[in-house]
């Protein structure tokens, strides 16, 4: 059968993609592995789809190019998006640092998307993964469950490697290989932590504790909540920092930014007494963590008792407290993947592959990788518009 477009992958990027080309009166046919359509969506924002940020900024942006997304970005913007939910009655609020969130479930978002293909005649396949695509005349064959499927383009929306137990997989990258595109080295990001036996023997007792904080790797920080868990940490803090992180790096933790730790301790000590440590920190820290740094810190009797400049070197570390990572939870955890189709090959206004005219690459199988907090809705709207705006 025939298509004006097929679209790979019945995702945020995809679909937006495969409603616009279809308002524009072209025939789409949109294919994918799963037996329901945006389950990235559904999951999302703890089931509340944290579907766009209102400071969309280059700067949100990583990968071997960061500015190519900004063309698209500026074309169809988190207020175009914001408009769409408006117009189709879905009601939504600001959480935090500019993410925007559902009132209600996330598949409210999924349900508009559908309709909004459905009444642009789009044609959504389920449960039929897309197997090789080849070049056809001046168009391209498709190979699926449900017979070979030709179209004049193709949009590859199939994601990353995250979350392989959703059916995530490296197709995008291979099949952009086979066409001669180069792919960037892809890695987990947006994920927590993991830290090697010495440093969880001290972090263990630790896990469940939550606290904002500010979380350094090299020149970038995120000051927003931390998370010690059972295998290392976590939060959004930590999520943010993992992707600039790289093996070998050390982390610089702050537990209290724009705070006074050593003038707090040092006044504990002047009212004399026979206070103790882990009740001056609870001043400034959860409990627990509290308790834990006292009894870890090698100061023992009261704190009167305690030499100042060793209390200054607690507070001091309590602000810049150097770890090590070992590693990462891996895509199973991992939000989305950073790298991916480079940016180089492709055309930033159309997301067409330069050298492979009808080969568009939208969303995250692109190298552009958006902060937490939904830049990476963001551009999977902004790149599908742009696509389904030529494809």
């Amino acid at each position: 059968m025939s298509w004006d477009v097929i679209v790979l992958g019945a995702g945020a990027a995809g679909m937006m993609a495969a409603i616009e080309a279809g308002r524009r009166g072209r025939r789409v046919l949109v294919l994918d592995h799963a037996a329901k359509p945006g389950e990235k969506i559904r999951i999302s924002g703890g089931g509340r789809c944290n579907f766009t940020n209102l400071g969309i900024a280059a700067n949100a942006y990583l990968g071997a190019n960061p500015r190519f997304a900004l063309s698209a970005l500026k074309r169809f913007t988190q207020w175009d998006f914001i408009a769409r939910m408006d117009a189709a009655g879905i009601a939504w609020h600001e959480k935090t640092l500019g993410q925007l969130f559902c009132d209600g479930s996330a598949t409210q978002v999924v349900d508009w998307l559908v309709r909004d293909m459905a009444s642009a005649g789009v044609d959504l396949w389920l449960s039929c993964a897309p197997g090789a695509v080849t070049r056809r005349g001046e168009g391209f064959a498709v190979e699926t469950p449900r017979g070979v499927q030709e179209a004049a383009s193709v949009v590859v929306a199939t994601g990353g490697k995250s979350i392989p137990k959703m059916g995530a997989s490296a197709y995008g990258y291979r099949l952009a290989e086979g066409f001669g595109l180069a792919v960037t080295e892809t890695r987990p990001a947006l994920v927590p932590l993991t830290f090697a036996e010495q440093e969880l023997d001290w972090l263990r007792p630790l896990a469940g504790v939550s606290l904002p904080g500010r979380v350094s790797c090299g020149r970038q920080g995120f000051d927003e909540a931390l998370l010690f868990t059972h295998r290392g940490l976590s939060g959004p803090a930590v999520l943010q920092i993992s992707s600039y992180w790289r093996e070998g790096d050390e982390i610089a933790l702050n537990l209290l930014p724009g705070a006074k730790p050593a003038e707090v301790l040092r006044a504990a000590k002047a009212q004399g007494g026979k206070g103790q440590l882990a009740g001056a920190l609870a001043r400034l820290l959860p409990e627990r963590l509290a308790r834990h740094l006292a009894e870890t810190s090698g100061l023992t009797g009261p704190l009167a008792e305690m030499r100042s400049d060793a209390l200054d070197r607690l507070a001091a570390r309590l602000q810049d407290w150097r770890l090590k990572p070992v590693g990462s939870e891996g895509y199973r955890t991992a939000e989305v993947t950073l790298g991916g189709v480079d940016t180089a090959g492709l055309d930033g206004r159309t997301m067409q592959a330069k050298a492979v005219p009808g080969l568009y690459f939208v969303g995250e199988v692109v190298d552009v990788t958006g902060w937490l907090g939904g830049y990476n809705f963001q551009w999977a709207w902004s790149s599908g518009w742009a696509a389904g705006q030529v494809a």
